[in-house]
């Protein structure tokens, strides 16, 4: 799914002057606390680095994470973790209890992308595999799935060695399929939350392609969309482009469809309410002088309440049916519309618990912490809140990957930034997995307080 930090306007500006800050890139090894914890982190890092680069010249397909569940979950038994293996096909729980206190649950997502990897890196994947659609592709972890898998290994280690600073029940998985977002849905589906215990706080991170590695971004709120994939079949009377007046032109039919359904963010929705309804392929006919019988439409549709979401969809139906009589369609050989599910669900930050979680970490980090601009993209990471909102607390936060010194000569104009999901992202990994580590950690800590004597 798409995750890149993006900004706007007043705020980019802002936000690329509070990321300008020298040597950030370093700034994560000056340990300012008294715990010892980001101490303790760069000892791990070299091991942590070396999983890293295992992960991501060995990346999997969503729903296909075999090799790479396995060898974590090795890792987090030896740990002293409860593992279970194949929750939602080949999701991963681990769970460590130690003694009276809240259930925290910390989630890493391991699967890659059907992309050709182009870094020049030396541990660069050259994986392939066949996903859903059947055509055989390089694999890449080309959204940086690998160093949140690094940081979960690295922070179950710190908090396993820290069991007399907490109190609680920690639970850590690893989830399958986020880049489908079929993943949440289905560990949720198998049992998640009553098979094992479940959490009064869900946290993540996602690393940043637009943030300068080390800044740590959030959301209060939304901070992710709804996520919508709607498919339109456009019916026609075809025949000879000589003569459209004994057709039914799916083209032009499509082509109104297309312009109408702009009024539904312009017109139709609040301008305070954050929409997008985006047509990303428009196909029909094989021949110049051939008027089709069929055209066919793919759309995105973005939205962060499920009110809004579902005047978009109702929209699209009743503007492609509208569309289609006013061409003069017969009821029969009206379009069909289908939204595909699951859909990935709008990511919410519960906004009292994010506070206090940012509270501490900008104590910690200080100025690489900033609220930042919630984003139309996607992450299924949103399941767990809404499995059951009136108990869970949620938060995902973002860890800038930018090498500094990249984001600087972007800021200057000298180089251009790459996306999450481009086959040249490469994040400034011992940077983000650092920083993600000690976050995780130290919140967890925050959270599950020891207790009693």
């Amino acid at each position: 799914m798409i995750k890149q930090l993006m900004t706007t306007g007043t705020a980019c500006a802002a936000l690329a002057l509070a990321w300008s800050t020298p040597a950030l890139a370093d700034a994560h090894v000056e340990d300012v606390h008294s715990d010892g914890l980001r101490a303790a982190v760069m000892e791990d890092m070299p091991g942590l680095v070396e999983l890293y680069q295992d992960l991501h010249a060995n990346p999997e397909l969503s729903f296909q994470e075999f090799e790479t569940a396995a060898k974590l979950a090795e890792r987090a038994r030896a740990l002293g973790f409860e593992v279970t293996e194949g929750v939602g096909q080949t999701g991963v729980v681990a769970v460590m209890e130690n003694g009276e206190g809240p259930t925290v649950m910390l989630r890493a997502d391991m699967d890659g992308l059907p992309v050709i990897e182009q870094t020049g890196l030396p541990y660069a994947s050259t994986r392939t595999a066949v996903p859903a659609s059947g055509v055989e592709t390089g694999v890449m972890h080309a959204c940086g799935h690998d160093t949140h898998m690094a940081a979960w290994i690295g922070a179950a280690q710190l908090l396993a060695e820290r069991k007399d600073e907490w109190s609680g029940t920690l639970v850590m998985i690893l989830q399958p399929a986020e880049e489908t977002g079929e993943g949440a849905l289905a560990m949720l589906a198998d049992g998640l939350f009553e098979r094992f215990p479940k959490p009064d706080y869900v946290l993540a991170f996602h690393d940043a392609a637009g943030a300068p590695a080390g800044f740590i971004g959030y959301s209060k709120g939304y901070a992710l969309a709804n996520v919508d994939s709607v498919d339109v079949v456009i019916p026609g009377i075809g025949g000879h482009g000589a003569y459209p007046h004994t057709t039914k032109d799916p083209v032009v039919i499509g082509a109104h469809i297309v312009t109408r359904l702009q009024t539904l963010v312009s017109r139709e929705v609040s301008p305070l309410d954050p929409a997008v309804v985006t047509v990303g392929s428009f196909r029909a006919g094989s021949k110049h002088n051939i008027i089709s019988d069929e055209a066919r439409l793919q759309i995105t549709v973005r939205s962060y309440t499920d009110e809004v979401r579902a005047q978009l969809l109702e929209g699209i139906a009743r503007i492609a049916r509208g569309e289609a009589l006013a061409a003069g369609m017969p009821e029969d050989l009206l379009p069909t519309v289908t939204v595909q599910d699951p859909y990935t669900p709008s990511t919410y930050n519960t906004p009292e618990f994010t506070e206090q979680v940012m509270a501490g970490l900008s104590q910690r980090f200080e100025g690489r912490v900033m609220e930042t601009p919630s984003v139309m993209g996607g992450e299924d990471f949103g399941q767990f809140y809404r499995a059951d909102p009136e108990t869970v607390e949620s938060l995902i936060f973002w860890v800038g990957g930018v090498p500094q010194e990249r984001y600087e000569a972007s800021q200057r104009g000298e180089a251009e930034l790459v996306s999450l999901h481009s086959p040249f992202w490469a994040p400034d990994a011992p940077v983000v997995i650092a920083t993600a580590t000690e976050a995780l950690t130290a919140a967890t800590l925050d959270l599950m307080p020891k207790t009693g004597g």
